[in-house]
């Protein structure tokens, strides 16, 4: 039985995920803040430590460095449990060693999974943690997480800015670079046979940005478009494909990466093509609100023709059925500006 550790301060939250780790057959043992968390790493060497940012005496981030600065513990997988969700704060907990990063409030399959996967990962390296640093050693070059490679983005990339609307890319045109977007949002989208402009993803800041082949001439399959604000580190394919090559463990990871943004974009699809209008106006409203990061008090400055496009119906029905939702008290409109009222409201709307 795997044991972990749960670093909490929120005496009801502790207990609660202490339950439901037992639940799932993990051995648990708890600490109330970061300075007990560390005496506990010591002494029980646990498979794995789940702690929170915000505690008193030491914070998350101490715990870690702690954990990290120690032989005996510095190879235990580390999740981050917070309420911290700016771009900045996850890259300084992940660039500190963190192995995830969950944001509270999560769901149970979320923390069981991340938990699941790291344990996964520690077992598949210790076993080849000889090869590793063989290789290591003959090769100073490889980067040994996808973290490392969103920082060789910002340390090495060609930092490029663009203003609200403004295209990045241009369906048709030559893929010969990826980007990492570091602020903003940018939407992905299409034009259908009619002229008519289908949206297909969104992508906020830590997403990648233009993936089509690592052939060189094949185009771009898809237009990509500021949406706000957007910084990006762009790296020629060429010059990732040689960091690539010489880190097989970050190649998978980023695979995995691009194999959920497609499950992601297979699922908004077939959201647009068999949801109702009110269901697909209500889903695009969560999906900005959680795009944008928005808590469900703040507003979502969006325009109608982006909104409608994402949900992919016509900006007359999406007018019309966010009158409805404003009649039904689910949002509030004020101009551009849309806030939820009722969250539970939205999500339950088939």
């Amino acid at each position: 039985m795997k044991t972990v550790l749960l670093i909490e301060d929120d005496l009801a939250l502790r207990e609660n995920t202490a339950e439901l780790l037992e639940l799932s057959n993990y051995n648990v043992i708890t600490a109330p803040n970061g300075r007990v968390g560390i005496e506990m790493a010591s002494q029980h060497l646990p498979d794995i430590i789940v702690c929170d940012i915000m505690m008193p005496e030491v914070d998350g981030y101490g715990v870690l460095e702690a954990v990290s600065a120690n032989k005996r513990t510095m190879y235990i997988p580390f999740i981050f449990l917070s309420a911290k969700t700016e771009h900045k704060e996850v890259r300084k907990g992940m660039d500190l060693g963190a192995d995830d990063y969950l944001t509270k409030p999560f769901e149970e399959d979320e923390l069981l999974s991340a938990i699941e996967s790291r344990l996964a990962k520690s077992v598949i390296l210790s076993k080849t943690k000889a090869d590793d640093s063989k290789k290591e050693s003959d090769d100073n070059d490889g980067l040994r997480s996808l973290n490392e490679l969103k920082n060789f983005f910002d340390d090495n990339g060609a930092l490029l800015d663009f203003s609200k609307g403004e295209t990045i890319y241009q369906e048709g045109g030559h893929s010969n670079n990826i980007y990492l977007i570091l602020e903003g949002v940018v939407k992905s989208h299409k034009m259908d046979e009619n002229g008519k402009e289908l949206t297909t993803a969104l992508h906020k800041a830590d997403d990648f940005l233009g993936f089509t082949s690592f052939v060189d001439t094949v185009p771009y399959q898809e237009s990509a478009s500021a949406m706000e604000k957007v910084q990006l580190a762009s790296i020629s394919k060429q010059h990732l494909k040689e960091v690539l090559g010489k880190s097989n463990n970050v190649s998978l990871e980023l695979l995995n990466v691009l194999t959920d943004n497609i499950a992601e974009i297979k699922e908004q699809l077939l959201q647009m093509a068999y949801s109702s209008v009110r269901k697909k106006t209500a889903q695009t409203i969560i999906q900005f609100a959680e795009i944008l990061d928005k808590k469900p008090d703040e507003a979502i400055k969006i325009s109608r023709y982006d909104l409608a496009s994402v949900a992919g119906i016509a900006t007359e029905s999406l007018i019309r059925t966010l009158s409805g939702f404003k009649s039904d008290n689910l949002i509030e409109i004020e101009g551009r500006n849309i806030k939820i009222l009722n969250l539970q409201g939205l999500k339950a709307i088939e």
